[in-house]
């Protein structure tokens, strides 16, 4: 009997859907570039309270970079994924496709 293969581990902050859609969006971004929030919150369709609590989970992690400033005399802040972020994300697409791979190979 062959052992099962070893399943990657999700990371959990990444894997909650809301945050998914967050890092994905901003991983299509270039690296170094930035969003406001209300463009990003627009693009989600999620409302700026659970944005905000995604985006506090995915700060304290260090995957994405909050920046508050002001544009003339109104605040603005803007969103980034760090490089961090760019590395989780890809250790979960690998992650990903390797749990897709063991479930291919599993139907035969």
């Amino acid at each position: 009997m062959n052992a099962a293969p070893e399943l990657p581990e999700l990371d959990p902050v990444i894997h909650a859907p809301a945050r998914l859609r967050v890092v994905v969006t901003l991983n299509a971004l270039e690296e170094g570039d930035q969003i406001a929030f209300p463009g990003l919150r627009e693009m989600l369709g999620m409302t700026a309270g659970n944005l905000s609590v995604h985006l506090s989970k995915l700060e304290d992690a260090g995957y994405v970079e909050i920046v508050k400033t002001h544009k003339g005399r109104t605040p603005v802040t803007y969103v980034a994924l760090t490089r961090r972020g760019r590395a989780a994300f890809e250790e979960y697409t690998v992650a990903i496709r390797k749990l897709l791979e063991a479930a291919e190979t599993g139907k035969d």
